[in-house]
C-alpha cells in the first residue's frame, strides 16, 4: 500500500471509528497507529522523504485522535454500564437468588405442589412464562458484565499502544526536521539577507509595517511569478485540522480584536502549506512568536503564527502540502490524555494558531479564501 493510499483509508477509518461502539473505535485506532508505524518504515527509503513523512505524522496523528477518543468513550461507557449495574444490585440479586433456587432444586421437588396434580400443572405453566424473562435478564446481564470487563481491558492495555503512537509520531517528526534540512531540490525566487531582515524587525512595530516591507530584506531582486490561485478562492484546505474559536474582527477573551481567525488545535499538530508558495518568511516577529509568511500569488500573503518550530528558507518556492512547522505542547502524562473531564469541551485542542490573509498589504477576512465550513 502507498503511503497516500494508507493516509486516505486511514482517514476514512478515523471517520468510521467515531459511528462504532466504544471497544470497536479504540480497536480501529489501534490497528490505525500499526498502519502508521509501517508507513514510517517506508518513509525512510522514499524518493521524496519531506512528503512520505508529512504524510506518516498526518497518519498518526489521524490515529492518535482516534485513540483518545475511543478510550475516553470506552471510559464513559465503562462508568455508565458501572452506575447502571449498582443501581441493579436488588435486581441482580433477586435474580440470581431466582436462578440459584431453580438450578439447586431437586426436578421431583419441582414437580410437587400443595394443591395436589392441578397446582403443580398451574406451577408449571407460570413457570414456563416466566423462565424466558428469567432468561432474558439473565442474558442482558451477562452481556453488560462483559461489556464492562473488554472495557477494562482495553483501557489497561491502552497506555501501551499510545506510548507506543507517541514515540512513533516523534520520531517521524524528528526524521521531517532532517529531510527538511537535507532538501535542496526547491527553487528560490531570493536569497535572505539576515542584516536587512534584522534591521525591518527591529525598525517595525507591527504586522502591517513588517509586511510592508519584505521586499527589502532580499539580497538582490525577488524573481517574479505569474503564480494564481484565485480559482480556487474560498475552497482552500485549511493549514492544520482545528476548530475556529475566533473570527475575524471577534473580540477575544483579552477584548482584543484581530483581523484574522484564530483556531484551536492539537499539541504538536503538523501545519503546511495549504497551496504552492514562497516563504517571505519565517521565525519570531513583534509578540507574534515564530510565524510563516507565504505568498501563494503577488499581492496576496498567507500568516501562520503561533508556532513552536518553522521549516523551510524564506526564498524558497514549496508545493502545496510541504510542512511549515509544528504547533507547541507541553507534555503530559498517558493519564491525563485519557481524562475524560475534558471530553467534548475541546480542551484537547489546547494550542492556537493565528491565521491572517493580506491582499495588496491590507488584511482580508481569511474566510474569504479558506474553507471552514461556517455554517457547521
Amino acid at each position: 500500500m502507498t503511503l497516500r493510499a494508507l493516509l486516505l483509508a486511514i482517514f476514512f477509518a478515523s471517520r468510521a471509528v467515531a459511528q462504532t461502539d466504544p471497544a470497536t473505535a479504540a480497536l480501529n485506532a489501534a490497528q490505525m497507529l500499526e498502519q502508521a508505524s509501517v508507513s514510517l518504515t517506508e518513509a525512510e527509503s522514499a524518493r521524496d522523504r519531506v512528503r512520505a513523512l508529512t504524510e506518516t505524522i498526518q497518519a498518526y496523528e489521524a490515529g492518535l485522535s482516534a485513540m483518545r477518543d475511543g478510550l475516553r468513550r470506552a471510559a464513559t461507557r465503562e462508568a455508565q454500564l458501572t452506575a447502571e449495574l449498582r443501581s441493579r444490585e436488588k435486581d441482580v440479586a433477586q435474580l440470581l437468588g431466582v436462578l440459584q433456587t431453580i438450578e439447586t432444586t431437586a426436578p421431583p421437588v419441582l414437580m410437587l405442589h400443595p394443591s395436589g396434580p392441578l397446582g403443580s400443572a398451574r406451577a408449571g405453566m407460570m413457570l414456563s412464562e416466566v423462565t424466558p424473562g428469567l432468561n432474558a435478564k439473565a442474558q442482558s446481564l451477562a452481556r453488560d458484565l462483559q461489556e464492562v470487563r473488554t472495557l477494562r481491558l482495553l483501557q489497561q492495555s491502552a497506555s501501551e499502544t499510545l506510548v507506543e503512537g507517541l514515540t512513533g509520531v516523534q520520531n517521524a517528526r524528528t526524521q521531517l526536521s532532517t529531510a527538511i534540512a537535507d532538501r535542496t531540490d526547491l527553487p528560490r525566487r531570493f536569497v535572505e539577507d539576515p542584516i536587512r531582515t534584522a534591521i525591518l524587525i527591529s525598525s517595525t512595530e507591527t504586522l502591517d509595517g513588517f509586511a510592508s516591507g519584505l521586499s527589502q530584506i532580499s539580497e538582490g531582486q525577488i524573481a517574479e511569478t505569474d503564480a494564481d490561485i484565485s480559482s480556487i478562492k474560498g475552497q482552500i484546505t485549511l493549514p492544520t485540522q482545528g476548530v475556529i474559536l475566533h473570527r475575524a474582527n471577534e473580540t477575544d477573551a483579552a477584548g482584543v480584536k484581530r483581523p484574522g481567525i484564530v483556531l484551536g488545535t492539537r499539541p504538536r499538530a503538523i501545519v503546511t502549506s495549504p497551496t504552492a508558495a514562497t516563504i517571505r518568511y519565517r521565525g519570531p516577529l513583534l509578540e507574534l512568536g515564530n510565524l510563516v509568511i507565504l505568498e501563494p500569488q503577488p499581492g496576496l500573503l498567507f500568516v501562520f503564527s503561533g508556532l513552536q518550530e518553522v521549516y523551510g528558507e524564506a526564498g524558497q518556492v514549496i508545493p502545496r502540502g510541504t510542512p511549515v512547522g509544528l504547533m507547541p505542547a507541553e507534555s503530559k502524562e498517558i493519564g491525563a490524555i485519557l481524562s475524560t473531564s475534558g471530553d467534548g469541551t475541546g480542551t484537547d485542542r489546547s494550542e492556537t494558531l493565528y491565521i491572517e490573509v493580506r491582499q495588496d498589504n491590507s488584511p482580508v477576512d481569511p474566510e474569504s479564501w479558506f474553507r471552514t465550513d461556517k455554517d457547521g
